[in-house]
């Protein structure tokens, strides 16, 4: 693994590590799409909250209508 010097404290880290190890100083700028990238959550999220979400929908719609059927038959 290649090290370089820290900026602040002048320890050696890893090229690839997102901060110090001894200071605290960001080696990156960890942004949204860092993240999104490095471990990928918010997207796989997104997608099962939606289908989730579509599918009560779809559930409520079916059960009120054969609610409705009940009643006025």
């Amino acid at each position: 693994m290649e090290k370089k010097k820290c900026p602040q404290c002048k320890n050696l880290i890893l090229k690839t590590s997102p901060t110090c190890l001894y200071c605290g100083r960001p080696n990156k700028f960890i942004t949204k799409e860092y993240v999104n990238k490095k471990w990928n959550k918010d997207n796989n999220k997104n997608v099962f909250d939606n289908i989730f979400i579509n599918n009560y929908l779809v559930f409520i719609l079916f059960l009120i209508f054969t609610i409705v059927i009940i009643i006025f038959s």
